[in-house]
């Protein structure tokens, strides 16, 4: 099966990041591939909440996943758009994963399960949870001879959200993100890479790279690794493009026929504090 990853520098207009796509969803239809992941955050990347709320369209009757779904049918592809923000009741957003099939509908959604909260010292707080609501389930959808599971950027920092995708089948993993410099220098290739080694699973991973209207600067570094966490293709730079490879079922269960540490696995418990 062949599979592609896009890298993208998305802005503050979503009709602007969706002219941007569409070249390179064609691209990667002509290069022959079943399977298109964008990044995180495709459709806007949002200076602050406020921005986000002004432009963010309803799930129902989006106007641009409507144009995705019909590209989608026009190559007879899987496009995965890597989230876009959906707005909720409670006036905070899903951050979303949408995957269309080839026949134009979709065919699964993912909300973020993981949010970025934290307090550094010296720095301001973030709070991700004040913006967007938190998902609730894992997901999975079968893509041809593969079954994909779904995750979003910060989610790959939780190994055990990957060990559960991949004891529910999956062995294709894909991780949209926008990944800041700082992070993405120390942490991109090592953590996607370990998430590959501990399922056995390919894994597809398409970034946001470069400076954004809205001030940040993300990694980019978009890559495909095999379930042995060999690299198998990778954008080395922070620029718009594409990356092509095929993929191969057999890899996945030779990789977890010589490291069977998912069938190895145990339940275990954690004694309590033991006391001086």
């Amino acid at each position: 099966m062949k599979i592609a990853a896009i890298q993208m520098r998305s802005g503050l207009d979503p009709d602007a990041n969706l002219a941007a796509l569409e070249p390179m969803l064609a691209e990667a239809a002509a290069a022959g591939a079943q399977y298109a992941l964008t990044p995180e955050v495709t459709m806007i990347f949002p200076e602050n909440r406020e921005q986000l709320a002004k432009v963010a369209a309803p799930f129902e009757g989006h106007p641009q996943l409507r144009l995705v779904g019909e590209l989608a049918r026009q190559y007879g592809m899987h496009i995965h758009i890597g989230s876009l923000a959906v707005p909720l009741e409670d006036g905070r957003f899903a951050n979303r994963s949408v995957l269309f099939g080839p026949d134009g509908g979709i065919a699964a959604t993912y909300d973020k399960i993981h949010l970025f909260d934290a307090t550094i010292a010296g720095l301001n707080a973030y709070r991700e949870s004040a913006t967007y609501a938190g998902g609730e389930a894992a997901v999975t959808a079968p893509l041809g001879d593969f079954t994909l599971g779904m995750s979003i950027c910060y989610d790959m920092r939780f190994p055990k959200l990957y060990n559960s995708l991949a004891n529910a089948g999956a062995n294709l993993i894909a991780v949209p993100a926008a990944f800041t410099v700082p992070t993405g220098q120390a942490h991109w290739h090592v953590l996607l890479r370990a998430r590959a080694i501990e399922t056995g699973s390919y894994v597809i991973a398409a970034a946001q790279g470069g400076q954004h209207a809205n001030g940040r600067a993300t990694y980019g570094h978009s890559l495909l690794i095999d379930p042995w966490g060999r690299i198998i293709a990778e954008l080395d730079h922070d620029e718009p493009g594409l990356l092509v490879a095929d993929i191969d079922a057999s890899l996945v269960a030779d990789a977890r026929e010589r490291i069977p540490a998912l069938a190895n696995a145990r339940n275990f418990a954690v004694p309590g504090t033991l006391r001086p």
